[in-house]
């Protein structure tokens, strides 16, 4: 298995010369992102409002019920678009690790995981891993950060899958691959995910604008990261 730095150093050489590209198929994700973060703050801030404008205990418990049910539907939602996004930038990196293609299509590029035949398998494997990982989360934070790195290949591991028999795979199986995939290699991934942490704070100062350049950086890297991974693991 690579070292962080040189999976990083495998996913700049994927982005050389094909940034602008990278960017733009990053653009419109990355404006639903802000999009969404505005909705909900707008939703959060809503019933306060209410509630400083009708100071009432009938009022004010009414504004809390529709504020969090508004907040907390949103943010669910937000997940899974934002998934769908993710694996249309991440399988389109992978390609071009591969040697598959050369170049990026941005907008058709960015919309592969709203395919016909792949939005239900990625809205599914989203929806099985986040009850998954809620209910380890109930018995304590760090066994469900854990198993959120274990399930973390799902995807890629459909996409192969998928491009190599033609067939939908069972979501579970995808689920379950990772699982075995990942072992060994979870403190692997955290690590990479943390060597992120420096350019996360300096695309938040940017009032998220630098997203468009980090999102392709870490897409790129975790295409390499699953690349590196030790196939033969899963059976």
């Amino acid at each position: 298995m690579k070292t962080t730095a040189e999976l990083k150093s495998e996913a700049k050489g994927i982005l050389r010369g094909r940034w602008k590209d990278s960017v733009l198929m990053c653009l419109v994700p990355t404006l639903v992102a802000i999009a969404i973060g505005l909705l909900l703050f707008f939703l959060l801030l809503l019933p306060a409002i209410t509630f400083l404008q009708n100071n009432s205990d009938i009022m004010n418990s009414t504004a809390s019920y529709d504020g969090n049910s508004g907040g907390g539907s949103g943010g669910f939602v937000g997940g899974i678009i934002g998934a769908l996004f993710s694996v249309g930038i991440s399988w389109t990196f992978l390609d071009l690790l591969r040697g598959k293609r050369q170049e990026i299509r941005p907008f058709s590029d960015a919309f592969r995981g709203f395919a016909g035949p792949v939005i239900l398998a990625v809205i599914c494997i989203y929806l099985l891993m986040t009850i998954f990982i809620s209910l380890w989360l109930l018995l304590l934070v760090i066994p469900g950060i854990i198993k959120g790195y274990s399930y973390s290949q799902a995807y890629f591991i459909f996409y192969d899958e998928f491009e190599e028999t033609g067939q939908r795979p069972g979501f579970l199986s995808c689920i379950t691959q990772s699982r075995h995939l990942m072992k060994g290699h979870k403190g692997h991934l955290f690590v990479l995910d943390l060597s992120f942490i420096g350019w996360h704070i300096l695309a938040l100062l940017t009032f998220g604008i630098g997203y468009l350049w980090l999102t392709p950086y870490i897409s790129a890297t975790k295409a390499a990261f699953y690349e590196n991974l030790p196939k033969a693991t899963t059976v």
